[in-house]
């Protein structure tokens, strides 16, 4: 007996109209002319919809080479992977689905790139998430959990608007789809992102009615609980709000890179750009643009800085990235190419509102939230500072303005990279801390020009006091540390610290406040904060001061010039 389902990626289309000629015109030729792709119009589905079929052909895999180079034997063998297309209308939206290498033939640009996630998120059991994909914003880090057999969102260690969730998988809660529709106890499946994968319908009248049921649900229902943070991020769809955000975006593609613009690999492609193993980008330019072995920020940047004023997004929207399966990145090998602006993401303010750019789309996160948390940040940020720290010198580098700070604030000590060693933590240990106050107070020490390297920092500090708390081994070497620099005045017995100072330096010597912390890295602090409470640490954040430029003593201590 046939399957009455299959396993397929669901895409929802933006800006396509419900028509043939529209969903053909949507389509690039260049691909079709790639593949070599055939149309058809199927008139059996009771919607309007076209089919395009056709297959990515290459005369020699990529592995000849390398087979060649590794026992002398030639090999010459092709690669043919198929590809399907389906698009159809069916209430007004138009939708494609993709089959065996046929989601490569849908165009980026069109995809609702909320549709799966937030399908999952109202129907996905909070209780037996099995894939989550989270993006944390100014940091290019992306975490991906795979677990089989499903687990709660809270113990996946999701730290809720500090990191924005790009694929949710897990088991469907009960929908009439057509795989459940003969056995409504049958344990089904789901993965949102971009587009939404789980089993559809194979007949024409399963297929369609499986669309309206997904459909009623974003329509009608809001997320669960538990995963309604996955939409505190809010897409910025008004056009004037869009033209503005892109004006920023292009006077900050005119500047030196201040750490506002970071590279980020597009959610989507994962696995294309972990099998890639050259990048060419072309960003207005006849040349072949540049091949490495990593996508190269530095130069999408430079190209950008080089245009006129006014055209930078433009450039980057229409320039390219190209992934290739080999370094020598012939044409036979290309993967996949999209629009240069995807492969960055932007931190742009307008007013008080705060806008991030991801996958060529803005977004927003929710006021009432921002709102909470800068209240929170300017609980933090101390006024006078309980702790007391001399001028840093913008000229010099971490270390050292660490290192000269016992000199001028007798009774400090200085442990950056002076690291605590211990069974569970060897090879380079773990930092405590970059200084030690006269109270035993941790101080955390950094120079920021983006939020990255803050995230660092508020990680170090957990790390540090999560250490000192859970291990005996730990605190007794730190205390010997202390003991040492004191000349026999250690730390208390059973020391665990009760405060961590975060000491900034932000930018070129910025005043920090609410205002100049980085928006991302706001809401980092807050979690970071509320984490250290909850094991009874309290949080004071300072901004230290810039400083004069200083000159050597002879007994090598520094001072001030005059």
């Amino acid at each position: 007996m046939a399957t009455r389902t299959s396993k397929r990626t669901l895409y929802r289309l933006r800006g396509v109209a419900p028509t043939v000629d529209s969903m053909f015109d949507a389509l690039d030729p260049n691909q079709l002319e790639r593949v070599r792709a055939d149309i058809g119009f199927p008139e059996n589905l009771g919607a309007l919809a076209v089919l395009v079929t056709g297959s990515f052909e290459q005369p020699v895999a990529s592995w000849c080479d390398e087979i060649f180079l590794t026992t002398g034997i030639e090999v010459s063998r092709p690669v043919n992977r198929s590809a399907g297309l389906l698009m159809l209308a069916v209430d007004g939206e138009v939708y494609a689905i993709g089959y065996d290498q046929g989601f490569r033939l849908v165009p980026d640009r069109l995809k609702d790139h909320r549709f799966g996630l937030g399908f999952a998120s109202r129907r996905v059991d909070p209780g037996r998430i099995r894939d989550l994909v989270a993006h944390t914003p100014g940091g290019g880090r992306t975490d991906i959990t795979l677990i089989p057999g499903g687990a709660s969102v809270w113990s996946l260690g999701i730290v809720e608007h500090v990191q924005i969730v790009r694929r949710l998988g897990g088991h469907l809660d009960d929908i009439p789809l057509t795989i459940s529709r003969d056995n409504p106890a049958r344990i089904s499946s789901v993965e949102g992102g971009a587009g939404l994968r789980l089993r559809l319908g194979v007949e024409g009248g399963d297929l369609i009615a499986d669309i309206r049921a997904i459909a009623r649900v974003l329509r009608e229902e809001r997320p669960s609980p538990e995963l309604e943070f996955v939409e505190h991020v809010v897409p910025v769809d008004d056009p004037s709000l869009l033209t503005s955000l892109e004006a920023a975006l292009d006077d900050l593609l005119g500047r030196e890179p201040d750490g506002s613009i970071s590279a980020a690999v597009p959610a989507d492609h994962w696995d294309d750009y972990t099998a890639s193993r050259a990048f060419r980008a072309r960003i207005n330019s006849y040349t072949a643009g540049r091949s490495t072995d990593d996508f190269d920020l530095d130069y999408v940047l430079s190209r950008a800085r080089v245009q006129r004023p006014g055209s930078r997004v433009a450039a980057l929207r229409e320039g390219t990235v190209t992934l290739y399966r080999h370094s020598r990145a012939d044409r036979a090998d290309e993967i996949w190419a999209s629009g240069a602006l995807r492969w960055i993401e932007a931190e742009v303010s307008l007013g008080s509102r705060r806008f991030f750019l991801m996958d060529e789309h803005w977004y927003e996160i929710d006021q009432g939230y921002l709102q909470t948390i800068r209240a929170h940040v300017k609980r933090l940020i101390t006024s006078p500072p309980s702790v007391d720290l001399p001028g840093w010198v913008l000229g010099e580098t971490e270390r050292s303005y660490n290192e000269s700070v016992p000199d001028q604030r007798p009774g400090y000590v200085c442990f950056d990279r002076n690291n605590v060693q211990t069974a569970l933590h060897r090879g380079n240990g773990v930092e405590i801390c970059d200084l030690l106050s006269p109270d035993n107070v941790l101080v955390m020490v950094k120079r920021a020009k983006g939020s990255d390297a803050l995230s660092h920092l508020f990680s170090q500090a957990l790390v540090a006091v999560q250490t000192l708390r859970n291990s005996p081994e730990a605190r007794e070497r730190f205390a010997e540390k202390v003991a040492v620099v004191r000349k026999g005045r250690g730390l208390p017995e059973n020391y665990r610290p009760t405060k961590v100072v975060f000491a900034i330096l932000l930018k070129d010597g910025t005043e920090l406040t609410p205002d100049t912390l980085f928006p991302f890295s706001q809401v980092t602090l807050v979690q970071t904060a509320r984490t250290l409470e909850t094991w009874g640490v309290r949080v004071e954040v300072i901004g230290i001061t810039s400083a004069p430029g200083a000159v050597s003593t002879s007994t090598g201590h520094r001072r001030l010039a005059a």
